[in-house]
């Protein structure tokens, strides 16, 4: 993709800049990078570690020369919090589809919760959601998953640092994760569920930091724009 002429505010964007975006629920990692390019008028722009469409929280968006430095950036330790529902399994892990398979969860006891939260955190391997885009043969594997076909992804090895339970309010227990690259929290919702022995989904995430790239220091895309509009103003 050629570049085109930009405006002569938005130059910093062209050279290179990291944008924190804070992103919002229901958009994709790829549509916050679509609005950047737009706004900034500079084509070359990637982020460093998607966040799937109903997760919110802390996106690092790079812009020219510096989307090198993305590699490094998706290799950062992350931190979210979020929910998990008990008493149910999805087949995405998470709200993108239809809860199923429900089972009651009023004899579950905190000490059992607490107990279980224990034994994921360190060293794990992990097996990646088959609604993932993760690749295989060349093809999101969700690609595959949705048209039915049998999909099998080998486990990976995961770090996960902190596994925090932060309020119990059943069926919905809240968390604190921090854990390495490559880790799914949606995975983790439904091996959580799996080793309670009531299945459980991933109900709400939020990205709050990459290394040490903090969501409260993001913008939303509103004020981004409010940003460029500034700049651009000054140029006038």
């Amino acid at each position: 993709m050629k570049q085109k002429p930009v405006h002569a505010s938005m130059e910093i964007f062209l050279k290179g800049e990291v944008v924190l975006i804070d992103k919002p629920l229901r958009w994709t990692s790829f549509d916050a990078v679509k609005k950047i390019r737009i706004l900034t008028g500079v084509s070359k722009v990637g982020h460093a570690g998607t966040l799937d469409p109903l997760a919110t929280g802390l996106l690092i968006i790079c812009t020219g020369s510096f989307t090198k430095k993305i590699a490094a950036y998706m290799g950062m330790e992350k931190e979210y919090t979020g929910s998990f529902t008990l008493g149910a399994t999805t087949p995405t892990y998470d709200l993108e589809s239809e809860p199923e398979n429900f089972k009651d969860v009023s004899n579950i006891s905190t000490e059992n919760i607490y107990g279980i939260a224990k034994k994921f955190t360190g060293e794990l391997l992990q097996t990646p959601p088959i609604h993932s885009a993760i690749k295989k043969d060349g093809k999101p594997v969700y690609l595959l998953a949705r048209k039915g076909k049998t999909v099998e992804l080998e486990p990976r090895k995961i770090t996960i640092s902190l596994f925090e339970i932060t309020k119990i309010a059943l069926p919905e227990i809240y968390f604190k994760v921090v854990c390495s690259t490559g880790t799914y929290i949606r995975s983790l919702a439904n091996d959580f569920g799996q080793a309670l022995g009531t299945g459980a989904y991933l109900s709400s995430l939020r990205r709050t930091r990459i290394g040490n790239f903090l969501a409260d220091d993001a913008l939303s895309l509103q004020q981004f724009e409010e940003k460029i509009l500034r700049l651009k103003g000054s140029e006038q």
